[in-house]
């Protein structure tokens, strides 16, 4: 265990009561890559509840966060008139986002928390928190991460996003 494993535990303390809709669009979708993680901090007590798909509208994938631990390049967001990026919504209790948001990264500093709206297989479009590349880490420095490609687009297929989502990411 470290320090963000404290950090996370306190939290989860003083968590409320209520539940939050969390988007996500990257490798949390990658059901090893996320295992490995949960255990490498300690967190085997925590499974993501069944996501919904879903479509993030006016939104595209930006490569702009190098990470020494992807070996390159990860992926945030962007607003992009017309665009859309997809993935799964959850539906997250109060005491669980603080384990989301040190998986995210925003534990660290490197993401932050951003609305976005996300339109479900049903049509109902949803208010719901991604989390993406905090400006001040932004850099497109260094080539994309192949890893990472893989990984994203593995978590991708796994949750059976459209082909064609899953096509895009790897031909990144």
């Amino acid at each position: 265990m470290d320090a963000h494993y404290d950090i996370v535990m306190k939290a989860r303390q003083q968590a409320g009561e209520g539940r939050r809709f969390y988007f996500a669009y990257s490798t949390i979708l990658d059901r090893a890559a996320f295992e490995e993680w949960r255990a490498q901090h300690s967190y085997q007590f925590f499974d993501l509840p069944e996501g919904r798909a879903g479509e993030a509208v006016e939104l595209t994938l930006v490569y702009d966060f190098p990470s020494r631990w992807w070996g390159g390049r990860v992926a945030g967001l962007a607003d992009a008139k017309g665009s859309s990026v997809h993935g799964l919504v959850f539906e997250i209790s109060e005491k669980d986002w603080p384990i989301i948001q040190h998986k995210e990264g925003a534990v660290t500093g490197m993401c932050v928390e951003r609305p976005v709206q996300v339109k479900l297989a049903d049509g109902t479009v949803v208010d719901a928190i991604a989390f993406t590349t905090n400006p001040q880490r932004a850099s497109s420095d260094g080539p994309v991460s192949d890893r990472f490609i893989e990984a994203i687009s593995r978590g991708a297929e796994a949750a059976k996003l459209p082909a064609a989502w899953v096509a895009k990411l790897r031909a990144r």
